[in-house]
């Protein structure tokens, strides 16, 4: 690990970006050009002080989920990305396969995007980055376990996946996830990550291995969705998916004007992140 190589690396990275650039307002005029450490260790979900050691020279080696989470907050390309995991000695996540490596230009959409929920997700359920809006609609997914970012897994595993949808919708929810990830598996049989989500849910949900022996395959594409919000109420909200070539996907909600949901999801937007969502599943 070349630390003074990574710590450079870093500081450079920050320096280079806006408030404006990943989402956050300017506020008071500052001494220096980019981001501030705390601001960087908030987008990559990391304490200050470990982030402030890197820097420093002095921070232990990170782990591949902590490397491609400091991709994301410093808005690296591929390139660079990669660059960063060499300079910790950890070879690449492989291209050819689904990454969790956003691209700068997706995350740029996301940032701009103040007024409706949006996220990014992989083709397999991975929640890979959210903007303020989804995480006051859903909860912040990035701050949970790596095992518990997956839309999927946690629909069929645990309870509170189900939370954020009213009990009615439940079913289709479920065909619609399993559908998805039939199509998916089947477009890319030589990658194990599908394949392994797949037989890990097989054996241990039984609705789930109902739903993938009826055969159903549908890729996910618009909808009409409800959602359970505890301060706001009920929202009912058209659901666009745009697709990406490497296997990622950008998921908006937004509600129609002059509709109830719409006046709700104003007010949403002035509750903001406070900490009053149930720890549901997103989208």
């Amino acid at each position: 690990m070349d630390r003074a190589e990574l710590a450079d690396f870093l500081r450079r990275g920050r320096a280079r970006l806006d408030p404006s650039d990943v989402g956050l307002t300017p506020g008071a005029r500052r001494r220096t050009p980019g981001l501030r450490r705390e601001e960087v260790a908030s987008l990559a979900g990391m304490s200050v002080d470990y982030y402030t050691r890197l820097e420093q020279c002095r921070g232990p080696r990170p782990s591949r989920q902590m490397l491609t989470a400091l991709a994301r907050a410093l808005r690296l390309t591929d390139d660079e990305r990669d660059h960063l995991f060499h300079l910790t000695g950890e070879e690449p996540p492989r291209r050819e396969a689904s990454c969790a490596h956003v691209r700068p230009g997706l995350l740029l959409v996301l940032d701009r995007l103040h007024d409706a929920p949006a996220l990014v997700v992989s083709d397999c359920g991975e929640v890979l980055a959210q903007n303020a809006m989804s995480r006051a609609l859903s909860g912040d997914v990035l701050s949970r376990p790596p095992s518990e970012r997956n839309l999927v897994r946690r629909f069929f595993l645990d309870p509170a996946g189900r939370a954020l949808f009213p009990p009615e919708d439940v079913p289709e929810h479920a065909r619609r996830h399993v559908a998805n990830l039939r199509a998916v598996a089947a477009a890319r049989p030589d990658d194990p990550q599908p394949a392994a989500l797949v037989a890990e849910l097989r054996a241990a949900s039984e609705e789930f291995a109902r739903l993938w022996d009826e055969h159903e395959v549908a890729v996910r594409r618009s909808s009409t969705k409800r959602f359970r919000h505890p301060v706001v109420g009920l929202l009912e909200l058209d659901c666009e998916v745009l697709l990406s070539d490497d296997h990622h996907r950008l998921v908006l909600h937004t509600a129609r004007p002059g509709t109830e949901s719409y006046d709700r999801l104003r007010l949403l937007r002035v509750v903001g992140l406070q900490d009053m969502t149930p720890e549901g599943a997103v989208g």
